[in-house]
């Protein structure tokens, strides 16, 4: 029996739980650290640290969106993760080009480098998961 058009797979299903944590990890780790750069030396860098703080914001949205269920979350999730993405390589590319602009790191410097490089890998695998999940049109 065919399946509904619109009917897609949970993008946290199966190996996407493992994607959610990743993502809420992040999103708890990233804002924890922009507060307190902000809280407590917001003078040093700002830039920087507000940068952090929007990764924050961005990975808090992409764990709503990718254990969320439905169109509205998997647009969400297309939209943060996709941000993510830009981010990391517009950030990256100029704290390599210009790293005095930056007196401090980001989540995203230097494409992630203090965090692994996870946060350049991970919006690539978040597309791909999104990809794979998507509705499947009807032949009929």
């Amino acid at each position: 029996m065919a399946e509904p058009a619109d009917l897609a797979r949970p993008t946290s299903s199966g190996p996407g739980r493992v994607l959610v944590a990743v993502y809420g990890i992040f999103a708890l780790s990233a804002t924890a650290r922009a507060g307190v750069q902000i809280a407590g030396k917001f003078s040093e860098a700002p830039v920087a640290y507000l940068l952090s703080a929007l990764a924050g914001v961005v990975y808090i949205l992409a764990t709503i969106g990718l254990a969320g269920r439905g169109p509205r979350a998997r647009r969400l999730a297309w939209a943060a993760v996709g941000f993510e993405l830009v981010g990391v390589l517009v950030v990256g590319t100029l704290t390599v080009l210009d790293a005095g602009d930056f007196p401090d790191d980001t989540v995203w410097s230097v494409y992630g480098r203090g965090y692994g490089f996870i946060p350049l890998v991970l919006p690539i695998v978040g597309l791909w998961w999104l990809t794979r999940t998507r509705p499947r049109r009807n032949a009929t």
